[in-house]
């Protein structure tokens, strides 16, 4: 869909999205375990969509959440990447380094190292001063993936999230940072 930037890892290549991509993301994206820290699956309508919304990212800001591929397979293992921060919540602007993989690809660290790449591309590349990432208070999966990154959380920043319904178990979120300075 798009062409550059891409970025490649020992073991994979972020990349810009494929029309081949759209059914895998949709499955990806409908998958109850992958959502459980969302609302809601979503559809394959609200997936196409999604890619929709991360190419224009990409034309329009130079970054987005890259399609990750695990290179010996070729196959789409999810999407890692640099999103703008929705302007309803409190701490932004800011931009967010953010994950979503298939289940499958759990446990391998490439979420992990394909959010080091999108890092480093934010920092060198773009020169931001600092990063966000930002989940569900009972996500321990990706508040891990954050703590092996560097990031760093203060209790005092958690909020309830105005996408989430009050009193969701969804709602109330942690949020991680990274500043550019104090990287690993």
């Amino acid at each position: 869909m798009g062409s550059q930037p891409q970025l490649r890892t020992e073991r994979l290549l972020l990349r810009r999205w494929l029309a081949t991509d759209l059914e895998p993301l949709a499955a990806i994206n409908a998958d109850a375990a992958v959502m459980e820290h969302f609302p809601a699956p979503l559809s394959a309508v609200d997936s196409a969509a999604l890619v929709e919304r991360i190419e224009r990212c990409f034309d329009e800001r130079g970054y987005g959440l890259w399609a990750v591929e695990v290179r010996e397979q070729r196959a789409l293992a999810g999407f890692v990447g640099l999103a703008p921060v929705d302007a309803e919540l409190a701490f932004a602007p800011a931009v967010e380094v953010g994950w979503r993989l298939a289940r499958p690809y759990w446990g391998r660290g490439i979420a992990t190292e394909a959010a080091i790449a999108s890092i480093a591309f934010a920092f060198d590349e773009l020169g931001l001063p600092s990063l966000v990432s930002y989940t569900a208070a009972r996500n321990l999966r990706s508040r891990r993936v954050m703590e092996r990154l560097g990031m760093r959380r203060d209790p005092a920043e958690d909020f309830i999230h105005p996408g989430v319904p009050a009193g969701h178990p969804l709602a109330p979120h942690v949020l991680y940072r990274l500043e550019a300075h104090a990287r690993p």
